[in-house]
């Protein structure tokens, strides 16, 4: 999914990275989510989406020379729903 289209929800992106080079070796997406263009350099990959309102919510070690990055995205009228339903 291009980034401008709706959509609501949670979405899921699994990056993974070549620790010593910061190069990703694989990207995994939930259906429909808000994506920018996969760069080649780890760090700016993961720039861009923290940019888009992306969290890193866990980074995991994957020997001998991995790391995966997992982000989520929430959009702002799931979150109202949620806080809506607290009250």
């Amino acid at each position: 999914m291009l980034i401008g289209q709706a959509w609501m929800g949670k979405h899921v992106i699994i990056i993974k990275c070549q620790m010593d080079t910061n190069l990703v070796l694989q990207v995994h997406t939930s259906y429909h989510a808000p994506m920018e263009p996969i760069q080649k350099n780890c760090a700016e990959t993961l720039s861009q989406h923290l940019s888009i309102g992306y969290r890193v919510i866990d980074v995991t070690y994957i020997p001998p020379n991995a790391v995966q990055y997992l982000l989520v995205l929430e959009n702002q009228l799931s979150t109202s729903r949620n806080l809506f339903n607290l009250l």
